[in-house]
């Protein structure tokens, strides 16, 4: 028998140490992104407008991107997004119960042991069962019956156990390491999510600050072109005095200039709600940054050749791509756990401890006890379907992380192309609007002459004036545009979070000729 144990034994570790793996195994789709100036659209190369590149440069950008601004507060503010923001601490802390998920499954791959250990104190009932027994049994004595009363079962006695239980599912069909495989895919897809939230929230910084100092620019033009429009409404008020024009002109240039100053308490408002937004960013009180951010400063202008690298080695280093890549590997390992379900599974369990009487005596070789040592074999023989159902689920799962890994990449080409196109557009409208601002400026000037020396009306000189203010007012509007543009472009090409959390290198792939899987993604049939 001790023999037969033996070799069953052997066999069963044998066997797990040559067990096959259900499931398919995991190939990383390569992502299909071409050169810098196309993309590639359900396997078709798109060209991208050579116009639409125009303005970037092929140099690598700084990972910390926001520094081409070169302003100092932007930089100390985005300094501190990693460490005090509440949605990265959140992922943070989603990424450290991850890690630990990770620690449960892989703990199944190891034996479970608990010991145990036991003293009490005993008295069976001198009425109870003993009484069935033989007193010369229970004495040691002549044969016969008797009620087992005064015997030495009858008294109490002391039993002192020391011991454990030990089990150990063997993995003969791969289930446990397919399940860590996923669990250790699902920490990756938690470390990118993390990183995926801190791009955002840097991007989201700048936008907000950018958007902070447009609004500031604007409260300068307002209040410049009340100055300007008083001084017209003072010359106007000393020509009514001489009898030289009617009080209509003194009124409309009165109008104008109310109605530039009743424009200034609404950007004022919208600054404390653009301080506070960028409080909220870095989890501070309303308003504890205003001493910082109030004095106003110009909008941060970006370099006139923008450096964005070659955007299919960058668009790699987006976060959210790599989320989906690590997403869909736990759903390919996951196919293989629901397969080896269909199989037997085989556990080892085993009971041994020491038992004695005479607690000087637990410890002694012939105090050993065991129990239920040896293999337990769980065969699924009906089930009502689960197993094909379940199998069934983590398929369709598996191809809906599939379809989310190829939206993540063509999400990817769109932003970029798009905050490129951007990026063009407002630059382009920039450089109209600061003529129509010289060209406005000029034509106010000469109205103003012109009704000084009485040749023209006081209506154009508040015409020019308003001009000069529209104008005045969108180019500010399309600087802000474009460091905005700036923002998500560096958003897209999925900057911003390798000096601050570098815990997977970004892999260096050549991907020149890359071209969108078909079919099932990334799965390479394998069996056990």
């Amino acid at each position: 028998m001790t023999e037969r144990f033996r070799l069953l034994s052997a066999l069963l570790v044998g066997s797990t140490l040559a067990g096959c793996t259900m499931g398919p195994e995991y190939v990383s789709p390569l992502p299909p992104i071409v050169d810098a100036k196309s993309y590639v659209d359900n396997g078709t190369k798109v060209k991208v407008p050579l116009k639409v590149l125009a303005g970037t440069t092929a140099a690598e950008p700084d990972a910390e991107w926001w520094r081409v601004f070169r302003d100092p507060i932007l930089s100390k503010l985005e300094a501190r997004v990693a460490e005090q923001n509440l949605d990265v601490q959140t992922a943070s802390l989603r990424l450290r119960e991850s890690r630990a998920q990770l620690g449960t499954a892989a703990a199944a791959a190891l034996p479970s042991v608990n010991g145990a250990s036991s003293a009490y104190r005993q008295q069976y009932s001198q009425n109870g069962i003993i009484s069935l027994i033989p007193s010369n049994v229970l004495n040691g004595g002549s044969s016969g019956t008797g009620s087992g009363a005064g015997t030495s079962l009858g008294n109490p006695f002391e039993s002192y156990t020391a011991g454990f239980d030990a089990s150990w599912e063997l993995d003969l069909w791969g289930r446990v390491r397919r399940n860590i495989e996923a669990s250790e895919a699902l920490v990756d897809a938690s470390a990118e999510s993390r990183r995926s939230t801190l791009v955002s929230v840097l991007a989201e910084l700048a936008r907000d600050y950018v958007q902070l100092r447009g609004i500031q620019e604007q409260i300068r033009i307002q209040q410049a072109n009340a100055k300007v429009n008083q001084d017209i409404l003072d010359i106007v008020q000393t020509r009514a005095k001489g009898g030289l024009v009617t009080g209509l002109d003194v009124a409309s240039a009165a109008q104008q200039v109310e109605g530039i100053r009743a424009n200034i308490p609404q950007l004022q408002q919208q600054e404390i709600q653009a301080v506070d937004a960028i409080g909220l960013l870095l989890a501070q009180p309303p308003l504890t940054l205003s001493q910082e951010l109030v004095p106003s400063k110009a909008i941060p202008p970006v370099p006139p050749k923008v450096p964005v690298g070659v955007p299919s080695s960058l668009i790699i280093r987006r976060p959210d791509i790599r989320m989906a890549d690590a997403q869909l590997h736990a759903a390919v390992a996951e196919i293989g756990v629901a397969e080896a379900e269909f199989f037997p599974t085989v556990t080892i369990t085993g009971s041994p401890s020491f038992n004695a009487l005479d607690p000087n005596k637990v410890f002694r070789g012939n105090s050993l006890q065991y129990m239920n040592v040896g293999p337990a074999i769980s065969i699924p023989i009906f089930d009502g379907g689960r197993l094909k159902s379940n199998l069934v689920l983590t398929q369709a799962r598996q191809q809906e992380a599939a379809i989310a890994y190829q939206k993540a990449v063509l999400q990817a080409w769109h932003d970029v192309v798009n905050g490129l196109a951007a990026l063009k557009g407002d630059e382009g409208r920039r450089s109209f609007l600061l003529k129509q601002v010289a060209d406005a400026r000029r034509g106010l000037s000469l109205a103003r002459t012109r009704y000084s020396q009485g040749v023209d009306t006081f209506t154009t000189v508040l015409q020019n004036s308003q001009n000069v203010l529209s104008a005045e007012v969108n180019l500010s509007q399309a600087t802000a545009n474009i460091s905005t543009d700036f923002v998500a472009l560096y958003k897209a090409l999925g900057g911003g979070w390798e000096t601050t959390f570098p815990d997977k290198p970004v892999p260096q792939l050549d991907l020149a000729d890359v071209t969108i899987p078909q079919g099932d993604l990334a799965l390479k049939p394998d069996g056990p």
